[in-house]
């Protein structure tokens, strides 16, 4: 505990006892102090061990939150503070800091709120008529956020639920079930429970990106937006069936795309940019497709080890997550990528706490393991159970690389990885595995006696993030002004993963609001969670609480690019990536950031408004299917060019192939053009507040 939690401890403890025991106003405002059913509680956050143990502190009736990436809150009984000393597997420990940001504040943050206000723009803009698809799980179709602001319509345009079998399954795909209409979705009340039993995640992270808001302060980014829900199985087939299937409906109703995807495992795809995944999102961007995906909550760990090799090997602990923590915890995944024509070899040493070797494992080249290792090692009564995959060339990138996976329930036992080669670097991750193959937090490789080497925390970005067409998203704590006027917050999340990739190209690609935000749970979830608000909705009570995570900054920036394109259809997926990236902003906070990126805070800070007044500054370059009211005549043209609207701006913009743009007065609804070279043009003009775009020849 820092020093100056610790000073806090005290005087709470004083204050306590000279009190007696009472819980005054003081306290209360103060301190994280909470009354739970009928007993008071100060929260802690704690970073734990492998001997945590979550049991022991259920019986002493402690309130332990859900563990990720070792980090869990922790509620503690007031008259037994006294006790913390003597809990077991805590590395550290600290006060919960009272936060008062929220999804409100976080659309001040990112500067959402002047363009929704349309301070200084055509008008204000919402997302209308821009589709949000959201790959997720724990989806309440019934939620007023889902609704209109009015509340009258919902906008949710289809979801399909891989997990049920009941059908019918969505035209040209042969499982799961679709819900194309209002009342099929309110029949369905919610997608089917599966490994994550009866979530929330879907709900709070799409209620982020375009949530309604039902009345609360709790409105989503793009509130006027559409959705289309996918309840994805996991594996990489069932993802990319996902896309295909947003895809066609926006296509089907002529609106663009943005998808929105706040999950990510290390153990899928090459982390280079190189994998399938990689290579079907940047399909779907050369279609007009947004992606953007959480870059990863791992920047609180040294689960990392990069290691230049010149005939030398290294040692490192393998740390294991704690197996009463999960019950579908399996073991460690260590994977290891090298470079192209440079093999290296890896296998483990068990060891006791005194650091002596009881048994080891051979080395494993990725050069000869052409064949799936499953074995074992034994230390008196205890198993060590590991398996390996290897590739001297992956058929992808061409690097050598190893999946190495250990299982050891015994914490008596340490496990070590060792590695060797003559020449190359390699990089080493050490990530959980569950059961349900869903473990995506980092655990750390750490020093155990004398020739061992730790872990560090850079390049942390999670796969989908690393693909080179995705917006992968760091987290922040929103900045706000306290009631005396100081600015609050606004640092790096902790938990936010760091970059860059590993083979040097930068990433994440921008930051934004991920810590505290209050967004609408899932009705239907059976998940434990604080409520912040509530509201009726046809005689149902539908509650806001606050999560944190790179999963809540992601739909932020879901939520932007909607903004973007409501006012710029015709930008092209990556000219929205790089209005985001171009328009962040930099404070005391960010520091001066590269012009490659910083791979912390990548280009900066999210600036909705910005972006928004750059797209509509934007010569998009995108065919798409838009309808408007006007058109020109004639086409090809040699001097006059007419329209078919009646009321129609001052001025116009013609813009070549090359992009050069050509600024023109409208008169009587003519523009002359007879000064320009023979060619194909654009003409662009904004009507409502929206850029609208026709195609001429100048002959």
């Amino acid at each position: 505990m820092s020093a100056s939690n610790r000073l806090d401890l005290e005087q709470i403890q004083e204050q306590l006892l000279l009190n007696k025991g009472t819980i005054d106003g003081s306290l209360l405002s103060r301190y994280p102090i909470q009354k739970i059913k009928g007993a008071y509680y100060l929260s802690f956050l704690a970073r734990t061990s492998n001997d945590f143990d979550r049991t022991e502190l259920l019986k002493k009736e402690f309130i332990v939150g859900h563990p990720i990436a070792q980090i869990i809150s922790l509620k503690v009984p007031i008259n037994k503070l006294n006790q913390l000393s003597n809990i077991k597997g805590l590395q550290y420990i600290e006060i919960a800091g009272k936060i008062q940001n929220a999804l409100d504040k976080a659309i001040v943050d990112i500067r959402a709120d002047s363009v929704h206000q349309g301070i200084g723009l055509p008008q204000g803009y919402s997302g209308k008529d821009v589709y949000i698809g959201v790959t997720d799980w724990g989806f309440d179709y019934t939620s007023p956020v889902f609704y209109d602001t009015a509340m009258q319509q919902s906008r949710i345009i289809a979801a399909w639920d891989q997990y049920k079998t009941s059908g019918p399954n969505p035209q040209g795909f042969s499982y799961g079930t679709e819900y194309s209409t209002v009342a099929s979705l309110l029949a369905a009340g919610s997608d089917t429970s599966n490994i994550y039993s009866y979530a929330t995640h879907g709900t709070h992270v799409s209620s982020i990106a375009g949530g309604g808001g039902a009345g609360t302060p709790y409105k989503g980014v793009a509130f006027d937006a559409n959705f289309l829900f996918v309840t994805f199985l996991v594996d990489e087939a069932a993802v990319l069936d996902a896309w295909e299937w947003m895809y066609q409906k926006a296509q089907a109703d002529g609106k663009r795309l943005v998808i929105n995807m706040s999950w990510g495992l290390y153990h899928f795809g090459t982390l280079d940019g190189t994998s399938m995944l990689s290579q079907a999102i940047t399909a779907y961007t050369d279609l007009g497709v947004v992606f953007a995906n959480s870059g990863g909550n791992n920047g609180n760990v040294n689960f990392h080890i990069k290691k230049t090799f010149n005939q030398d090997q290294f040692k490192s602990r393998i740390e294991f997550y704690s197996y009463a923590a999960n019950a579908n915890m399996w073991g460690q995944s260590v994977h290891a990528w090298g470079e192209p024509g440079n093999s290296f070899s890896n296998g483990i040493i068990v060891t006791n706490n005194a650091g002596s070797t009881l048994v080891e494992s051979p080395l494993y080249s990725t050069a000869t393991t052409t064949n799936y290792i499953d074995s074992f090692l034994v230390s008196g009564v205890d198993t060590i159970w590991f398996n390996i995959t290897a590739d001297a060339a992956h058929p992808l990138n061409g690097r050598p690389q190893m999946r190495l996976r250990v299982k050891n329930t015994n914490t008596a036992l340490r496990v070590l990885l060792k590695s060797s080669a003559d020449a190359g670097t390699v990089h080493y991750w050490n990530v959980t595995e569950l059961t349900t193959d869903v473990g995506n937090w980092g655990m750390p490789f750490s020093f155990s006696y004398g020739g061992t080497i730790s872990g560090d925390k850079l390049n942390g970005i999670s796969e989908p993030s690393c693909s080179e067409d995705v917006i992968s998203v760091a987290a922040y704590a929103s900045q706000y002004l306290s009631a005396s006027g100081n600015p609050i917050g606004g640092a790096i999340a902790s938990f936010s993963s760091v970059g860059p990739r590993y083979d040097g190209e930068m990433k994440p690609d921008i930051s934004a609001p991920g810590v505290a935000i209050a967004s609408a749970m899932s009705s239907f979830t059976d998940a434990t969670f604080s409520s912040v608000a509530n509201v009726s909705f046809n005689n149902k009570t539908y509650h806001f609480a606050k999560l944190s995570g790179t999963s809540m900054a992601s739909p932020m920036v879901a939520g932007v690019a909607a903004l973007i394109l409501e006012a710029n259809p015709y930008l092209s997926a990556r000219q929205v990536k790089e209005i985001i990236m171009q328009t962040a902003r930099q404070d005391n906070l960010t520091g001066s950031i590269p012009t490659g990126g910083s791979p912390i805070w990548g280009a900066g800070k999210i600036n909705a408004y910005a972006a928004v007044k750059l797209a509509l500054q934007t010569v998009g370059i995108e065919n798409i299917k838009h309808e408007i009211d006007w058109n020109v005549y004639p086409n090809p043209v040699m001097n006059e060019l007419h329209f078919t609207i009646v009321e129609l701006p001052k001025k116009a913009e013609i813009i070549d192939m090359k992009g050069t743009m050509y600024e023109k007065h409208i008169f009587d609804g003519k523009l002359y053009v007879s000064d320009l070279p023979a060619g194909t043009y654009f003409i662009r003009l904004i009507i409502d507040g929206k850029v609208q775009q026709e195609r001429f020849i100048k002959q």
